[in-house]
C-alpha cells in the first residue's frame, strides 16, 4: 500500500513571492496571497503544517475595488466597553492604514489558530513599488 507523505516543519522550503496590486481587484490579491500563505499551491501541502511562502504585497494602494465599495464598506472595532463601537470607511483605511487593511483580510482566509497567526507573520504590504527584501527575490520568481 502507498501512502501518502507527511511532510516535517524542517523539511520545508521556502520562497519569496512578489504579488504586484496595481491594477488587480482587491479580493483576488487576497485570496492569491492567502493561497501561497497557507502553501497550498506546493505539492506537499500539509495542513497541519506552515509550509507556506513569504508574500510581498507592493503598489497596495493601487488595487480596484468594484462598486461603491470605497465609500459605503465599513470596518468595525469594539473595545469590549458599553458604546465603544467604533467604525472606519474602506476608503480611510486604504489611505491611513494600508497594512492593516490588507492583514485584516487576509486573516479571515487564514486558520483561526497558532499556525494561522504565523503564517499571517510573513506577509509583508507596501504602498509603492519599493521593498527592502530586494535580497530574497532571487532566481525562483
Amino acid at each position: 500500500m502507498k501512502f501518502t507523505k507527511s511532510i516535517k516543519p524542517e523539511e520545508v522550503k521556502r520562497d519569496w513571492i512578489l504579488i504586484d496590486a496595481e491594477g488587480k481587484t482587491f479580493g483576488r490579491v487576497l485570496t492569491e496571497a492567502a493561497i501561497y500563505l497557507r502553501g497550498k499551491h506546493k505539492p506537499y501541502y500539509t495542513p497541519h503544517v506552515d509550509c507556506g511562502d513569504y508574500v510581498i504585497i507592493i503598489n497596495a494602494k493601487k488595487a480596484k475595488f468594484s462598486g461603491n465599495k470605497l465609500e459605503d464598506k465599513e470596518y468595525f472595532r469594539h473595545s469590549g466597553y458599553f458604546g465603544s463601537t467604533k467604525s472606519t470607511k474602506l476608503k480611510d483605511m486604504l489611505e491611513n492604514h494600508t497594512e492593516k487593511l490588507y492583514k485584516l483580510a487576509v486573516r479571515g482566509m487564514l486558520p483561526k489558530t497558532k499556525l494561522g497567526r504565523r503564517m499571517l507573520k510573513k506577509l509583508k504590504v507596501y504602498e509603492g513599488s519599493e521593498h527592502p527584501h530586494t535580497a530574497q527575490i532571487g532566481k525562483g520568481n
